[in-house]
C-alpha cells in the first residue's frame, strides 16, 4: 500500500514544478489475506461473509512529495475493525446497493456499511481511506501546521 501511494503521488508530482502532492492507498486484511475492491457482486458477498462476526485490519499508506524539491515523506496507519454478525439476507441487500463495489474489503464505513461495524480500535478516518491525524503529522515535516 505504501508503494502504491508512492507511485500515485510520483506520477502527479512529475507534472508539477511546485506544491505538495498526496498519494494514498488503503487495503483490508483478514486473517492474512488482502481484500481489495471486489470485481463483481458475488465476490463482494464472499468478502462480507468472511468479515462478518470477526475483526480485520485496515491499512492506509500515505506518501507526500514536494514537487519542487523532491522531498518525500511516507507513513502508514493501521486500524482494527470489528464487524457484527451478518445474515446472508443483510449481505445480499447491501451488495444490491452497489456501495461495496468500489471499496477495499467490500464495505464503506462512511456509508451504509457503517451499520456493520460493531467497534473500531484506532483511526476512523483511516477506515474511510485517509488517516487525518497521521497526515497532519506528516505535513509538519513540510512546515505546515494544522490547527
Amino acid at each position: 500500500m505504501t508503494r502504491l501511494a508512492a507511485e500515485k503521488s510520483a506520477v502527479v508530482a512529475k507534472t508539477l514544478t511546485e506544491g505538495i502532492v498526496l498519494g494514498a492507498d488503503t487495503i483490508v486484511v483478514h486473517k492474512g489475506q488482502v481484500l481489495g475492491k471486489p470485481a463483481h457482486q458475488d465476490e463482494a458477498a464472499a468478502m462480507l461473509s468472511r468479515l462478518q462476526g470477526d475483526s480485520h485490519e485496515v491499512f492506509t499508506g500515505i506518501t507526500l512529495i514536494d514537487a519542487g524539491t523532491g522531498k518525500l515523506v511516507q507513513g502508514h496507519e493501521r486500524t482494527t475493525v470489528f464487524f457484527r454478525s451478518l445474515s446472508a439476507e443483510e449481505i445480499r441487500r447491501y451488495v444490491a446497493t452497489n456501495e461495496p463495489m468500489d471499496k477495499a474489503g467490500a464495505y464503506g464505513a462512511q456509508g451504509i456499511g457503517a451499520s456493520f461495524i460493531e467497534y473500531i480500535k484506532g483511526s476512523y478516518s483511516n477506515v474511510v481511506g485517509l488517516p487525518l491525524s497521521k497526515l497532519a503529522l506528516m505535513l509538519k515535516e513540510f512546515g505546515y501546521e494544522i490547527p
